[in-house]
């Protein structure tokens, strides 16, 4: 799910990397009502900023008040969705990821909670709370390929997934794409 020019910018920021600030993010899964296995993204609201209207998992970046980035994304979760931090068990560390657009490593988690959540979404930061059937995540048709534009203003063609109507690339793909094939080993 890389972007075929990842490498290139990587190459390109090799200096401003060692400067590059720290997130964490929250990968929530989850039974809803009928007792079906879901996950949690979020919608970013529109704003002046490289992510914007994009897909991703709630988390943001490490605060002086966290002890960790696995504490970072448990508070991130809990003020974006709602859902509180006693609630989740945080069962998996998954590969850090550099995100060159906004400078940053983000180092993503599996979290699980064991009841239906009552969502309530940080209206500043999150415009929908996306909620996708793990099935429906790991249906081969999910996979596609999108053409998007870039923080660069260019337009490229992206390996995405297509999920709830949505489409979602960059790093949030890459990490869905770690978590898939955990899915398929397990399997």
């Amino acid at each position: 799910m890389s972007p075929p020019f990842r490498a290139q910018l990587i190459e390109k920021q090799k200096e401003r990397i060692k400067g590059a600030k720290q997130a964490g993010v929250m990968a929530l899964f989850y039974p809803d009502a009928n007792e079906n296995t879901k996950l949690a993204l979020i919608l970013r609201n529109t704003y002046k900023g490289v992510h914007s209207a994009q897909i991703g998992f709630p988390g943001g970046k490490f605060e002086t008040v966290d002890t960790s980035l696995k504490a970072t994304a448990l508070r991130e979760t809990f003020e974006e969705i709602g859902v509180p931090i006693q609630q989740i068990d945080v069962i998996k560390q998954l590969t850090e990821l550099y995100i060159p657009p906004s400078n940053f490593y983000v180092q993503p988690y599996i979290g699980v909670i064991r009841q239906t959540p009552h969502f309530v979404k940080q209206e500043t930061e999150v415009s929908e709370i996306v909620e996708v059937l793990l099935s429906d995540f790991l249906d081969d048709k999910a996979v596609t390929a999108h053409e998007v534009q870039t923080s660069h203003n260019a337009i490229v063609e992206v390996p995405a997934f297509e999920l709830n109507g949505h489409i979602v690339w960059g790093a949030t793909a890459m990490i869905l794409s770690e978590i898939k094939d955990l899915f398929k080993i397990l399997s």
